[in-house]
């Protein structure tokens, strides 16, 4: 497409990693929590955020408190078992310490209770994971479905602001966060809570001085937790930046390998990567070591409390004041009260992010669309038809052009004082240097962009009293930016009308001579095109859109380079078969290669966003002015 302005558009490559968030699973006592985080990114109104994403599990209520229920079922028998473990180990000891010896059925009827207590805790905690992760998958994807028609309701400016690695995150990132955050976190949080209450409770039942000693070490834990990390913090934010550095580097010069290859830059490259990676090697190394301090540290402090409770515990044994099963479940619930706390420490880092990430995708949601955007769930009439709107079925192709002026930004206006008349089946021909204003006029004719100022008609009907789906219906559109998407070559042209039939299919890939290659492929028409289009040359894909284009069958025709990417022979052939496609239409065609539009009824010469002169071929070269200049230096 001839472009009026330039717009650089950069794909942010990101990385997912096992960084600080990972975390190691310390079990060195009460305090033995190794919890290596560093603080999710945090949404800038939390309590919005997670609010705008209980409205998406409303519908989903019932289930979710069968999850609360299930998960706290779950937790309360598998606190229990500890205990009951501790009654076996009773009843062997006095067994052992008697001349009855071991009661083995009783001993038996314990062992069968516990087995049934772990049993019943399984089957909760496997019920409410599967109803939650169905929950989470239904969320997401109505999430992914609004974000997907929001798309089609924004207006271009919005993606003009965006990269495509911006865009793209919402629909990836965004969602998979949000995702497992409902899978996981949720009942995670909810479990972990109830295993911290429950243990405190069966602990402080078992003895309210071992409880204490247990709980005295938690501060030391933290306390060193605390100094590691602040340490760690720094080291880790420069692993993530070089990780993203060393991928967004890599992506680079893989996409750019033949350029690399044809300057010889391959020893720049390598050295480049080679800087980078050391940084990221030096940060990683200094992030992972002082992490790693943690857990020998909080283990040291956890052997500490376990030798207090031990000694504690046997004083308070030979004393007849706890049996020897209920410190064996104590020393249980100490090593089980670890688990929990590091989890409740990840999962609010967690809902941080989550909750950002939620905002990210519901800022998407709240975009403001386009007056009459089209919504597969609307009706035309709620799309913003007036009673006097065109016919799209009776189209004679007058178009009008009325003071029409616009400009991207507010600042700079590239269309000023735009007016032109275009007569029922005429073939206008737009040309001008890069930035004249060439392809913005279509753009506004087609409704992508909203006039500053002025009106354009149709067949006498403002284009703003029609929804923008009647009005893209009167179009076939080809552009220079070609765009494929990864299916059969039939299921590609077949894109321009779907109810087309194969012989229909085939007719526009003649017309467009693309049939003779089609067939030499394996699978003829059946084609499989790969996900960028790789397999088929530049020209070769925009003759498939030219045959698209011929296939959809429109009143209203627009060329906008639309032959750039073919050879000279190729694209006389195209224009000539592309004669009966216009006549009797009216078409826009915008070339640079000025030999290709000698035949239009009108050439319209613009520049810097006016009609600078007008006419016929022979006419404008007779006058010797702006279009001639263009023309002689094509051939000088």
């Amino acid at each position: 497409m001839a472009e009026d302005r330039t717009r650089t558009e950069n794909t942010g490559t990101g990385s997912g990693n096992n960084g600080p968030g990972a975390g190691n699973r310390g079990h060195g006592g009460p305090g033995g929590r190794a919890a290596r985080m560093m603080p999710g990114e945090k949404a800038k109104n939390f309590s919005k955020a997670i609010k705008d994403l209980l409205r998406y599990l409303k519908p989903h209520r019932i289930r979710v408190t069968i999850v609360f229920i299930f998960a706290i079922a779950s937790t309360v028998f598998s606190i229990l078992a500890p205990a009951v473990l501790g009654q076996a180990t009773d009843v062997v000891v006095k067994g052992l310490m008697s001349d009855a010896g071991v009661d083995f059925s009783k001993l038996a009827f314990i062992l069968a209770f516990l087995g049934g207590l772990y049993g019943v805790s399984f089957a909760f905690s496997w019920a409410q994971g599967f109803i939650m992760a169905g929950v989470s998958q239904k969320v997401t994807y109505r999430l992914r479905a609004d974000l997907s028609e929001k798309m089609d309701r924004l207006p271009l400016k919005f993606f003009d602001g965006k990269t495509h690695g911006e865009v793209q995150s919402r629909f990836i990132n965004d969602i998979e966060t949000v995702n497992q955050s409902l899978s996981q976190s949720i009942t995670q949080a909810l479990t972990s809570i109830t295993t911290i209450v429950g243990i405190l409770i069966m602990m402080i039942r078992i003895s309210l001085l071992m409880t204490l000693v247990a709980l005295i070490v938690v501060p030391l834990s933290l306390g060193v937790i605390r100094i590691v990390v602040s340490k760690s913090q720094g080291h880790f934010a420069n692993q993530q930046k070089f990780l993203g550095e060393v991928n967004g580097h890599v992506e680079e010069m893989y996409t750019g390998h033949t350029i690399i290859q044809a300057f010889n830059k391959q020893k720049a490259s390598k050295e480049k990567f080679d800087e980078i990676n050391e940084k990221l090697c030096d940060s990683a190394w200094k992030s992972q070591f002082l992490s790693g301090l943690m857990m020998p540290a909080t283990m040291l402090i956890g052997n500490l409390a376990y030798v207090g409770i031990c000694i504690l515990g046997g004083v308070l044994a030979i004393n007849g004041k706890v049996s020897i099963g209920s410190i064996q479940a104590f020393i249980q619930y100490v090593r089980q009260f670890n688990q929990p706390l590091q989890q409740v420490a990840n999962i609010v880092n967690m809902l941080q992010s989550t909750a950002a990430a939620a905002e990210r995708v519901f800022e998407f949601l709240n975009e403001d669309e386009e007056a009459d955007a089209y919504s597969a769930e609307k009706t035309e009439e709620d799309a913003g038809d007036t009673a006097d709107a065109l016919d799209t079925d009776k189209v004679n192709g007058e178009i009008v052009f009325d003071h029409v002026s616009f400009g991207y930004d507010p600042k700079e206006t590239i269309i000023k004082d735009f007016s032109y008349s275009v007569k029922p089946g005429s073939r206008i021909a737009i040309v001008g240097p890069t930035g004249a204003g060439k392809t913005t006029i279509i753009k506004l004719l087609m409704r992508f962009y909203e006039l500053d100022s002025g009106v354009i008609y149709i067949d006498g009907t403002d284009i703003k009293d029609m929804s923008r789906r009647k009005l893209r219906d009167m179009f076939s559109m080809v552009l220079q930016e070609t765009w494929l998407f990864h299916g059969t070559v039939k299921e590609n042209i077949r894109y321009g009308r779907a109810d087309a039939t194969d012989e229909e299919v085939i007719a526009a890939a003649k017309a467009a001579h693309i049939h003779h290659f089609i067939m030499t492929q394996p699978g003829g028409y059946d084609m499989m095109i790969n996900e960028e289009a790789s397999n088929i040359s530049q020209g070769q894909k925009q003759l498939l859109t030219i045959a698209r284009a011929m296939l959809a069958d429109c009143p209203l025709l627009i060329l906008d380079e639309a032959t750039s990417s073919v050879d000279t022979r190729t694209e006389k052939q195209i224009y000539s078969a592309m004669e009966n496609l216009m006549s009797g239409r009216t078409s826009f065609v915008i070339a640079h290669r000025l030999s290709t539009i000698r035949d239009a009824d009108t050439i319209l010469v613009m520049n810097e966003g006016d009609i600078v002169e007008q006419g016929s071929h022979e006419e404008l070269l007779e006058k010797g002015g702006f279009y001639a200049s263009l023309y002689n230096s094509q051939f000088a």
